[in-house]
């Protein structure tokens, strides 16, 4: 199964996709649309909000 990965902040679609064995660990995710980073951790197509950044 793959997923895509949505904003936490503004819930929009992300350009990236997820599948069921990626294991992600402090990854900075950028949305273009609200242009917010947020680092995630990923596993088993459950994702997980460590930080909020702010530009």
């Amino acid at each position: 199964m793959i997923k895509w990965i949505l904003c936490p902040i503004c819930g929009n679609k992300i350009r990236d996709k997820i599948r069921e064995d990626t294991v992600l660990k402090n990854y900075p995710l950028y949305c273009p649309k609200c242009k917010q980073e947020t680092l995630i951790n990923a596993k088993e197509l459950q994702i997980t909000v460590i930080q909020k950044q702010e530009h």
